[in-house]
């Protein structure tokens, strides 16, 4: 397994931050590869990307999700992965985001990308254009507030 922690500092209310975090699909807007996201209930995601080149269909379960705090996840199918994104309130007007990941590179090109650090920068500019976007908008594109309590 391979680790990536990263974080960035967004100019924008904790509220605001983890509001937009929750609208998955809107994520091929900033995330490099990610093609598609379907909700497809409160826990669980469709992901369709296409990473150096090759198309992968996996599915994520949300295992934890405290709004303005965390979510964390788990693959389902696909890629082995797990991580957990937390949002960090520095003041009224600035939060911390921080990844924490873990996942199985698959196959020589994979492989190879993840030991040459081409995951980990692909994630810190994913997280910079995120950061860009939330700052350009002047409100989030939506929010789900529930809650699911790790175990439920």
């Amino acid at each position: 397994m391979s680790t990536i922690e990263e974080s960035i500092d967004v100019n924008a209310p904790a509220r605001k931050v983890y509001n937009q975090w929750t609208q998955f699909e809107e994520f091929p807007r900033f995330m490099v590869g990610v093609l598609e996201i379907r909700q497809l209930d409160d826990k669980r995601l469709h992901w369709r990307t296409n990473i150096g080149g090759k198309e992968k269909d996996f599915i994520v379960e949300i295992t934890e999700q405290l709004p303005d705090e965390r979510i964390a996840w788990r693959s389902r199918s696909g890629a082995s992965h797990v991580g957990v994104v937390t949002f960090h309130a520095l003041n009224d007007w600035q939060t911390r985001i921080m990844i924490q990941m873990e996942y199985e590179p698959e196959g020589i090109i994979e492989n190879a990308g993840d030991a040459l650090g081409f995951t980990t920068r692909r994630i810190e500019n994913d997280l910079e254009r995120f950061k860009e976007f939330i700052e350009a908008r002047g409100s989030e594109t939506g929010a789900w507030r529930g809650r699911i309590e790790r175990g439920a």
